[in-house]
């Protein structure tokens, strides 16, 4: 991969690319660059069969912020909207499915939409002081980029559900003591586990083992895709709503919302 990317760094080792959010001064909020980078770029990376292993990380202070409130702010009534959200549903399948080893590296913040992608990983290491967060309630909306569906294929439907309801800053032990993510590192470790994990994957059948992913990936594809639907639609209903307008507000006044149900 030659290709070079205003908001996402791209590294190849071998048969490891890694990809590196790179908006660090917005703790990698994801725009609509970012977003479109990071599809062109996996676009690319799906049909280099040389590449086995794709590891996702986040420049500076922390691993992706969720999506970027200012730039969602500027969208100008539903065509933005359904374009925005095309590229978000696009970004879930196309990792969900992708034919390598995906591997998400967190340190600091992954939040809101950031945490979607991440949980669209095969695999989730996170510094203990990680700060997860699907946090998409204190703005009055519902998760995206499949967050339900993702939620609920690690912890289940009444666990994903609650969590969901509280978005709650979780630590890297407390999302590993739920099923959220697979490893726990010590501060400053996770590239150096995810590291040792490629190591691991290239003394191993990397075949079969996709052949497996191939296998439970496609045969839930259809129901990931179904669920990015529902929560278009409902984020659209949400961006209308009194509490929603409050959340935006309260974000940008730095104060807790007063949410009123409406």
């Amino acid at each position: 991969m030659e290709k070079q990317y205003e908001t996402l760094k791209v590294d190849v080792q071998g048969n490891t690319v890694w990809l590196t959010f790179n908006r660090p001064e917005s703790l990698n909020a994801l725009n609509l660059q970012l977003m479109t980078d990071l599809q062109d770029a996996l676009n690319e990376i799906k049909r280099d069969s040389d590449l086995q292993v794709l590891v996702l990380r986040g420049e500076g202070k922390g691993f992706c912020s969720g999506g970027d409130i200012k730039g969602m702010l500027k969208m100008n009534g539903e065509e933005d909207f359904q374009h925005f959200m095309k590229v978000i549903n696009d970004l879930s399948v196309t990792l969900y499915t992708m034919p390598k080893i995906t591997v998400s590296a967190i340190h600091g913040a992954a939040a809101g939409l950031g945490l979607s992608l991440a949980l669209s990983t095969d695999v989730i290491f996170a510094e203990e002081q990680s700060k997860l967060a699907m946090n998409f309630i204190g703005i009055g909306l519902v998760p995206d980029g499949g967050g339900h569906f993702f939620m609920q294929e690690r912890l289940g439907t009444q666990k994903a559900l609650h969590t969901i309801w509280r978005g709650e800053i979780l630590n890297g032990h407390e999302a590993y003591s739920m099923g959220l993510i697979d490893k726990v590192t010590a501060e400053g470790r996770v590239t150096e586990e995810a590291e040792a994990f490629v190591q691991t994957i290239n003394h191993s059948p990397v075949k079969a083992m996709m052949e497996s992913k191939t296998i439970l990936r496609g045969s839930r594809k259809a129901q990931l895709e179904e669920i990015l639907e529902m929560e278009k639609e409902a984020q659209w209903r949400m961006r209308q709503t009194n509490d929603h307008m409050e959340g935006i507000q309260a974000f940008a006044e730095k104060r807790k919302p007063v949410f009123r149900g409406n």
